[in-house]
């Protein structure tokens, strides 16, 4: 239960911040800045996912979602609750490498909102021929608690 407050915490602090006002001063967009080992981390994750997409290993895909009953999932105006669900779920929508096509994430903008949760705001591509579904485009925020494992996604919403 503790576990579920949590996520419902953070996820409404995902979705409140922006009304808030900045208390760091805004950086023009084509500054770079420095990443936290934490954001680093967070990105490793979509790295792997990204390579292990593109190898057509959904388990490895996978293993970057936190594996519990706790998990959710928002996609295509529908909320998948738990692990179990989500892996069935991409079989499903997923069977073949020609249907998984070639995923590229871009503009990752990782962020730490305590010592066990952080957020990632980015783009999605997943390139493939119209037969297989056709080239699909969208935006992601993630939400990423810190377990013993690493860090895993515990909410994802796509668009």
């Amino acid at each position: 239960m503790r576990s579920r407050l949590s996520l419902v915490l953070v996820f409404l602090s995902l979705v409140l911040a922006p009304a808030l006002p900045a208390q760091v001063p805004e950086k023009p967009k084509d500054q770079l800045r420095t990443l936290s080992r934490e954001e680093l981390d967070m990105i490793k994750v979509l790295n792997s996912q990204e390579r292990a997409w593109n190898h057509a290993d959904l388990d490895a895909y996978l293993s970057g979602y936190k594996n519990g009953t706790d998990l959710l999932f928002v996609a295509d105006g529908r909320v998948t609750h738990g692990f179990e669900q989500l892996i069935s779920d991409y079989r499903h929508n997923y069977p073949t490498k020609e249907s998984m096509g070639v995923l590229t994430f871009s503009e990752l903008e990782p962020y730490v909102l305590t010592d066990t949760f952080g957020v990632v705001l980015g783009k999605y591509h997943v390139d493939r021929n119209k037969k297989a579904g056709g080239p699909a485009d969208g935006m992601f925020s993630l939400v990423f608690e810190k377990t013993p494992d690493g860090w895993k996604i515990v909410v994802a919403h796509t668009t």
